[in-house]
């Protein structure tokens, strides 16, 4: 797909193979974004992994301490009306009709989608509709839980989920070009810390293997990944 006249303008604006320091690589981005909203400051990062592999599965949670600049709509599945969901914070709670109505259509925006485990065999149901969007609960991201006050507050707190695509790279957002790059660099540092803590142990050779980041519109700029995860 070709880009606009703004992404070519702004790729000329640097040297695409350079591998910049973090803190450089956020500065550009964020001096490149030229879109008319305020755009979502994506980091992109490859793994020495192979998704293949079940034991290599790259998946879970991360709490960015500056949280995202999103506002998260979150559906709660749970017993008792969604009382559960509420006290964590605003979300669409959902009882066991839920599952049907957001079948329709109308709530593939919602994410995350949280539920309590009890609410597993209908929610179940709804495999074919969320999975493909990624919205299915799950265990290991901590959408499946007793305690959904808990859940939803994390995730509108700025909990974001991470998982390897079948090209073994993992996508996060991890704020907007609106914010201080000082809150970007934390942002950018958790996720980058939890990753190499959560680094398979079938994982073989260089693990982080490439890092960029880039604005919703803006070209990718490259990071060095040198130092980073190579044991």
């Amino acid at each position: 797909m070709p880009h606009g006249k703004k992404y070519r303008d702004a790729a000329k604006r640097f040297d695409r193979d350079r591998e910049h320091t973090s803190t450089e690589a956020l500065d550009l981005v964020k001096s490149l974004s030229s879109a008319s909203f305020d755009e979502t400051v994506e980091l992109v990062v490859r793994l020495g992994v192979d998704p293949r592999k079940a034991d290599q599965m790259v998946r879970g949670t991360v709490a960015l301490p500056a949280g995202t600049g999103k506002d998260v709509r979150i559906a709660v599945f749970a017993q008792g009306g969604g009382r559960h969901g509420r006290e964590g914070g605003r979300c669409r709670p959902r009882g066991r009709r839920g599952p049907r109505r957001a079948g329709r259509g109308r709530q593939h925006g919602l994410r995350p989608c949280d539920r309590n485990p009890d609410m597993m065999p209908l929610v179940g149901k709804l495999g074919r509709v969320l999975g493909p969007r990624g919205l299915m609960p799950n265990p290991k991201t901590g959408t499946v839980t007793p305690d959904a006050a808990k859940a939803v507050g994390e995730f509108k707190g700025g909990k974001v989920e991470y998982r390897t695509d079948r090209h073994a790279n993992v996508h996060v957002p991890i704020g907007k070009v609106s914010f201080e790059s000082s809150a970007l660099a934390a942002n950018y540092d958790a996720v980058i810390d939890e990753l190499v803590r959560v680094k398979p142990s079938g994982a073989k050779g260089r693990y982080i293997r490439k890092v960029t980041l880039s604005s919703t519109m803006g070209p990718g700029v490259r990071v060095d990944s040198s130092a980073v995860g190579t044991g």
